[in-house]
């Protein structure tokens, strides 16, 4: 096995983690869903007011996974750091490099001075459920997820805007 690092991510990753986010999102049946594009990743995580994290595990100079996650906030638990995204390439499996990558993230957490870390993942991908299920992880299946994409986002204000006025609503 080659010399693995565990890192924190840098923009010049970023290309490199994107392919990954790709990889995860035809695993997942949902590339179709991918948005994002590497120019507004080093904007939204690199920027003036960075709106993720990541951790890299790399080989030479090539990055085989990554952990991506942010700060939210539960108003029951106070600071929480959000495991947006968490993979390993698949030819790198069964390595410990999911373990040494899930570990600097838990550190992560741990140095964000949060309350609880917290992730989803899909009821169908066993692999995943297994590997956090060694971590004695609590999976919880009693929340139902709830989102507007971009395009309802867009047009709320057009569609309400009688509505929001009637009511004082000020969101300007």
């Amino acid at each position: 096995m080659k010399k693995t690092t565990i890192r924190r991510a840098t923009e010049k990753d970023i290309p490199q983690i994107f392919d990954l986010i790709v990889e995860l999102a035809i695993y997942e049946k949902a590339k179709h869903e991918v948005a994002i594009t590497p120019e507004q990743m080093v904007i939204d995580g690199f920027g003036e007011n960075p709106a993720y994290g990541a951790i890299v595990a790399e080989q030479g100079d090539t990055i085989i996974g990554f952990s991506l996650f942010y700060i939210r906030y539960s108003t029951w638990k106070g600071r929480c750091l959000y495991l947006e995204d968490f993979l390993v390439n698949e030819e790198y499996r069964g390595e410990g490099i999911g373990k040494l990558l899930f570990e600097a993230t838990i550190l992560e957490a741990k140095r964000q001075n949060t309350n609880m870390m917290t992730w989803q993942v899909l009821d169908w991908n066993i692999p995943a459920i297994k590997f956090y299920e060694k971590w004695e992880a609590t999976l919880d299946s009693e929340w139902i997820n709830g989102k507007f994409y971009q395009d309802y986002l867009d047009n709320y204000k057009v569609r309400f805007l009688d509505k929001l006025e009637q009511n004082k609503v000020l969101l300007d």
